[in-house]
């Protein structure tokens, strides 16, 4: 009797085990297509980025934000929400003559449920289309009802501030 119970236990706990495991790689395989997701989405409002400069519209800028976002630049306060990132967005206009740049994404991480990281490099361009500036960025996207939108966007510059 004693040998039939560790036989049922070993089976129970086989099955137990092959359970946890198939359930385990379903978990996976749904945590790579959100992320799979999100670097897409990510990918295209990179793209779309610049384009805000190239026009001079800053609602282009803006819709790559969460409503709760925050904008961490170098050497100056959070501006969180629409009203200072269309804030920002006159001041690199304006004042820096931002005209264009591009993103390189290096790695996404995260599990694309809620929230993605994105690190990179990126580059700003000049009204002559010439590079002025250039550094790197992590970004912490949020997945909203409108989509993947940015929502805390740290940088800073490789130039010599000196």
């Amino acid at each position: 009797m004693k040998e039939s119970g560790y036989v049922e236990a070993i089976l129970l706990l086989s099955l137990t085990l092959l359970l946890t495991n198939c359930n385990s790689s379903n978990t996976n395989t749904t945590a790579n297509s959100n992320l799979e997701e999100a670097k897409k989405a990510i990918a295209v409002s990179n793209a779309i980025y610049f384009e805000s400069f190239v026009e001079n519209d800053s609602s282009i800028f803006i819709d790559r934000y969460a409503r709760d976002a925050c904008i961490m630049a170098p050497d100056a306060p959070q501006a969180c929400g629409h009203e200072e990132a269309a804030k920002f967005f006159r001041a690199a206009y304006d004042d820096y003559g931002l005209r264009g740049g591009k993103f390189i994404t290096t790695a996404v991480y995260g599990d694309g449920v809620e929230y993605a990281t994105e690190e990179g490099t990126w580059q700003s361009l000049n009204e002559k289309g010439e590079l002025f500036d250039n550094g790197k960025f992590l970004v912490l996207w949020k997945k909203t009802p409108g989509g993947w939108k940015m929502f805390r966007d740290s940088f800073s510059s490789n130039q010599n501030s000196k």
